[in-house]
């Protein structure tokens, strides 16, 4: 049987103390990044096998992060959340966190069911996916464990959170139509749903106000519930220009709906959307949105989670990261 490689081989082979090897095996701020990247290397070569289990020990950690989401946001073909995970996930196995993700049932959180995970104290630190109910919320802030709220913000609690600029980005999308000759634009989105839809909407507001166009209340129209549970568009009577949608699935459902009602996309009617999600391509025609940068907001997420179980709590308030618009065939210039 082969020799198992210890701390001090590396040592041997690299020319420095075995102290100096343990030192940037645990990541720590003494070692220059330069030599903590060669030893790291080095070990991996050598097929050094780190004491994982030894490690959770002396540091009473467990190396695992809860990450909590509503199964209202998982129907058919809908994968935003999913590939933010992934991003979350694949940051946070850098950082050498592993995570258990957990999608919570209607039912579980209106009886306010915490996973199992929380309870048995099987992981350092929480991420709230997206935006549940309040008392469901305050049920898991009273495990006090760390916690970061992604993809939505709530002021009740003072609780950081990662999201993206949901108000500049649909200011701008706004004023992209106005530029093309829009005057007459709608918003579709419930705007009491959630956070991110309120801040959507008020830069699309924000947008009219500044062009001194008014805000007409027959166009601005709901997509879903409270609940969040999608609805039947209804379109109104006199039509608008232009529609800026919270969300691509909106914004593919606003255009069914109006190509169903006789209506063609973009020559009688410009769509914008936003997320750049699965729904944006497969439209037809495709939508024009704004592009989320998930790959940075997972990586703030767990860069701000793993500091916070690390050096104990601290606050940032909220991070939001900068989207990008995608121009695509939805929107059409008025002459």
């Amino acid at each position: 049987m082969d020799k198992r490689v210890t701390m001090k081989d590396i040592a041997e082979k690299l020319g420095v103390s075995k102290v100096t090897v343990s030192k940037a095996l645990k990541d720590s701020p003494d070692i220059s990044s330069s030599l903590k990247e060669k030893i790291i290397k080095t070990a991996q070569e050598m097929g050094y096998i780190y004491n994982a289990k030894g490690r959770m020990l002396r540091e009473n950690l467990t190396y695992s992060i809860g990450v909590i989401s509503s199964e209202k946001y998982y129907g058919k073909d809908d994968y935003f959340y999913i590939d933010l995970y992934k991003h979350l996930s694949n940051s946070l196995e850098k950082l050498g966190f592993t995570t258990t993700f957990n999608i919570i049932s209607q039912s579980d959180e209106n009886e306010l069911s915490v996973p199992n995970a929380l309870l048995e104290q099987k992981v350092d630190g929480v991420v709230i996916l997206g935006q549940m109910s309040l008392d469901y919320i305050q049920k898991i802030l009273s495990y006090n464990y760390p916690t970061v709220f992604l993809d939505f913000y709530c002021d009740k609690f003072n609780v950081d959170c990662v999201i993206t600029d949901n108000f500049y980005a649909t200011y701008e999308i706004t004023n992209m139509l106005i530029e093309q000759g829009h005057t007459k634009i709608g918003f579709v989105g419930n705007i009491y749903a959630t956070s991110s839809i309120q801040d959507r909407f008020l830069g699309f507001y924000k947008a009219l106000l500044e062009n001194k166009i008014d805000l007409n209340k027959d166009w601005i129209i709901k997509d879903r519930d409270d609940n969040n549970n999608f609805i039947d568009i209804v379109l109104p009577k006199n039509l608008p220009t232009a529609f800026v949608c919270n969300c691509d699935k909106t914004a593919y459902l606003t255009i069914e709906k109006l190509k169903s009602s006789g209506y063609k996309v973009p020559d009688d009617v410009s769509v914008v959307g936003f997320d750049d999600s699965l729904h944006a391509v497969l439209s037809q025609p495709k939508i024009t949105t704004v592009r989320v940068n998930l790959e940075e907001m997972g990586r703030r997420t767990a860069k701000m989670m793993v500091e916070k179980i690390k050096q104990g709590e601290k606050h940032y308030g909220k991070m939001l990261i900068k989207g990008k618009i995608i121009i695509r065939e939805s929107v059409k210039a008025l002459k």
